[in-house]
Parts: structure tokens; C-alpha cells; sequence
């Protein structure tokens, strides 16, 4: 296995569990905070999609397909402090916005040499992804990170455990 498969394997982990914890959850259950001080499910997976877009355009520039008009706009630190469902996209639109891409994502990937994935990140990456390869490998686990917190809503919500 070389690089850029070990990466998509870290990818495709992260989305199988991913999508495992959100495809029984309504629009009304992702609008759940496990905490007052934590996010809700929309507010976070609005968050991770424009975090991969903006991660590997910085990488792979122009390999991304652009986002909805205002949809960045709707995921940010501000607003997710909001509990109104309709600032937020619904179930269905997340996860076509997701899977658009996530297939650019791997698409891009697929483009990338192992010396490419050597590469430096862009400079005002450099703190939290210093390669093109961390770059890539930070997406999987950026999802997983937040699947954590989906684990306890799930729990809360009286969903049985998947995993």
C-alpha cells in the first residue's frame, strides 16, 4: 500500500463511521447540543465540509467544486451558537454538499504523487498541516474527531450504539 491509499483508507474509515452515526438522525435530532456549550450536528458537519473545502483547495487549488452561495457564511464560530433549524441547511443538503466534495476530495487525492504529498502545505497551513500529506490525512480524522460527539447525542437521543 503506498501513500495516497493508506491516506484515502484513513478517509474512507472516518466516512463510513461518519455516515453511519447521521443516516437514521431527522433534521430535528441533528439540531440536538450535547451540552449547551457544544455544537449541534448541522452546525458541525456544515463546519467540516467547508473546513475539507478550504484544506484541499489550499493543497490542490481549483480541485474543489464551489460551495453553495452563503454556505460558508452559515457554518462559522458565530453562528453556531444558533438553535434556529432554518439558518441551516437541512439533512439532505449537508450530505450532497458533503459527498460532492468528498468525491473532489479523493479525486484529488488520486492526483497526488508520494512526493507530492511531501510537499510543503501552504505557508499559513503550516501550523496544524505542514504537507500536502497532512493535509489529506487531517480530513479523516477531522471527521472522526466531531463522530465523537455524535456517539454521546446518539446516546442521548436513545439510539442504540453502532460501533
Amino acid at each position: 500500500m503506498d501513500s495516497p491509499q493508506a491516506i484515502k483508507l484513513a478517509i474512507d474509515s472516518g466516512n463510513m463511521i461518519t455516515m453511519a452515526y447521521l443516516d437514521d438522525l431527522t433534521d430535528e435530532q441533528m439540531m440536538h447540543r450535547p451540552h449547551p456549550q457544544c455544537n449541534h450536528i448541522k452546525c458541525q458537519l456544515g463546519h467540516l465540509i467547508s473546513s475539507e473545502h478550504q484544506i484541499i483547495n489550499g493543497i490542490a487549488p481549483e480541485s474543489m467544486p464551489a460551495l453553495p452561495d452563503g454556505f460558508a457564511e452559515k457554518y462559522t464560530k458565530e453562528t453556531s451558537q444558533s438553535d434556529d433549524a432554518a439558518a441551516f441547511d437541512s439533512k439532505e443538503e449537508l450530505l450532497r454538499v458533503y459527498q460532492e466534495q468528498r468525491a473532489a476530495t479523493l479525486a484529488a487525492l488520486e492526483q497526488q504523487s508520494a512526493d507530492d504529498l511531501d510537499k510543503p502545505a501552504p505557508e499559513h497551513m503550516q501550523s496544524f498541516v505542514p504537507t500536502a500529506g497532512a493535509a489529506f490525512s487531517l480530513i479523516g480524522g477531522h471527521l472522526l474527531m466531531h463522530a465523537g460527539q455524535w456517539a454521546v447525542i446518539r446516546r442521548q437521543l436513545g439510539k442504540p450504539p453502532l460501533f
